[in-house]
Formats: structure tokens, sequence, C-alpha cells
């Protein structure tokens, strides 16, 4: 059998060149790309400061940031969010503090406990979680936790004659909701986290005679801190600006935070009024929305120096 061999030209200098070409495209492009981001970020925070400053200057600082009362629609408005803030401080917080923990131990069963079948059942359910739209968390939270918690609300009030009942629709309803929203986040990035951290490590811990649970929590998770902490960035993130379901569940009443109250929160704010707002109502609302760009930068900024400090360490 003949075998026929094809001589073809190949000259290594129009190769190097056509690399080289390749190469200063690419770093262009890449820089065309980063400018782009950068430029983004810049442009939201000069439209924020230029849209949200006005109002400051026109109410005060002091009658928005530190009074309670919010009547934008009366003879004499008024624009007290202190309540707001409040609200999304607290509720963000107990949020976070619910499934933060619950988020990283599911990360840990799916990535080193859990039986492959079952871990194949578990994760897809979680990605599924993730993809479910913030209106339908809100509809469930409706047909399902608030007539829960109005019951647990009646069981607890029902001789009291200054309580004002909500129907469900309360702090702790929107406290849940958020609490479950972030699970998929946290859960999908901290898992990741966790299965990069190397196998020699753990086969380490295991032979100088630690358990499989003392190999997890003093070797794994300490490991993997640092993308177990971008999981709780990102869930924060997702928790402070979550509007649709929490509108739905919250009951949207300005009202000092506690747990069987109607609340609002500082991005159902501006939902709730944006659509009719005019003039310095208008200009007020995106006051509550530079706060919440501050808000989140400061989360995103505190969060970083630690893990930074961490790394040092």
């Amino acid at each position: 059998m003949d075998v026929k061999v094809t001589n073809q030209s190949f000259s290594i200098i129009e190769n190097k060149k056509s690399k080289a070409l390749l190469e200063e495209v690419m770093k262009y492009l890449f820089l065309v790309c980063a400018f782009f981001a950068v430029l983004a970020v810049f442009s939201i925070t000069l439209y924020m400061i230029l849209n949200g400053t006005p109002a400051l200057f026109e109410v005060g600082l002091t009658e928005i940031l530190f009074k309670t009362e919010w009547a934008p629609t009366a003879a004499e408005p008024k624009y007290g969010i202190l309540y707001v803030i409040l609200t999304s401080i607290i509720g963000t917080t107990c949020a976070v503090l619910i499934g933060v923990p619950i988020g990283v131990l599911t990360a840990v069963f799916i990535a080193e406990v859990a039986p492959k079948k079952i871990a194949a059942i578990v994760k897809p359910a979680v990605e599924l979680l993730a993809g479910i739209p913030s209106v339908i968390y809100g509809l469930l939270g409706i047909m399902i936790l608030n007539p829960l918690m109005y019951k647990v609300e009646m069981a607890i009030f029902k001789n009291s004659d200054t309580h004002q009942f909500t129907g469900g629709s309360n702090l702790i309803s929107a406290i849940i909701v958020l609490a479950i929203m972030i699970l998929p986040t946290v859960i999908n990035i901290s898992e990741s986290a966790i299965r990069a951290v190397p196998r020699d490590l753990r086969s380490a811990s295991l032979a100088l005679g630690a358990s499989k649970i003392q190999t997890i929590f003093k070797v794994v998770l300490p490991v993997a801190k640092s993308g177990i902490i971008s999981a709780i960035v990102l869930g924060v993130g997702r928790a402070i600006g979550e509007a649709m379901a929490i509108t739905l569940v919250s009951g949207s009443s300005v009202n000092i935070p506690l747990p069987f109250n109607s609340v609002r929160f500082l991005t159902t704010a501006i939902v709730a009024e944006m659509g009719y707002a005019a003039d310095q109502h208008r200009e007020v609302l995106f006051t509550i929305g530079l706060i919440l760009f501050i808000f989140i930068m400061l989360v995103n900024t505190t969060f970083a120096r630690v893990l930074n400090g961490k790394e040092k360490e």
C-alpha cells in the first residue's frame, strides 16, 4: 500500500509575526474591555451623585437620614427614612446570619459528605433555585409564608389592643424570603471554592489522624475561605438589592423594624413610589438610591479589606 506524503512550506518567521499581531490585538481588546468596565462603574457613580445630592441640599441631610416620618404627598412633605435604613440593615443582617451558615454547610455536604447519587440530586436542585425569578419567591411568600406568619402573629398578640395586625406581611417574612434567595449564590460559589482545595491537603490531614469532620473544618474550609467570603459578599449584594419579592411579603409600610411590623426596605421604597413621584419627591427617591449605592459599596469594601487582611496573615 502506497502512502503519499505532501510537502507543505512552513515559515517560522511568518508564524511568529502572526502570533505577535494576534497578541497585540488581544492586548488592546482586553484593555478596551477593562476600560468599559471602569467607565461603567464611574458613570453609575457620577449619575447617582448628580441625581441624589440635590435633595440633600433642599430637604437637609439630617431631615432625610435622622427623621422617622415619611409623608411625601402631605401638605408639608416629610422625607425621614431612618426607619427604612434601619430596616434594610437589620433585615439584610438577619438574612445573612440565617442564609450563610445554611449555604456553607450545604456546600460542604455536596462537595465533601454526600454520596455521588445524592449530590447529583441536590446540586441541580440548588441550581434550579438560582434560576427562579424573584417575583416567584414573592408570590410563594404571599401564598405560603404570610398565612403562617399571620397565624403566629395572631397567637402572640391575640390579647393585644395596640398591635396593628399585618396579615403576615412583616419583617420576619421578608428576612426568611431573603435568606432563601441568597442560598443558591452562597452554595454554588462556596462549593466551587471547597472543590478547588487540593486533595493532598485532605490526605495529609487524614494521615495525621484527623477525622473527616476535623479535616473539613480545620483544613478545607480555612483554605477555601477566600472563595467563601466572595460568596458571602455576593449573597449580601443580592439581599441588599432585592426589591420585588420583598415588596410582596414585607407590607411596604414605613415602621420601626420590629419582627411583626410591616416594614419598607430602601429598595422597596424606590420601587413603590418612583412610578408616580415628581419634583422633590422624585429627587428624594434618587437620594435613597444614592444611600443604597453607598451602603453596598461600604459592604463590599469592608469585606474586601477583611479578605485582604486574612490573606496577608
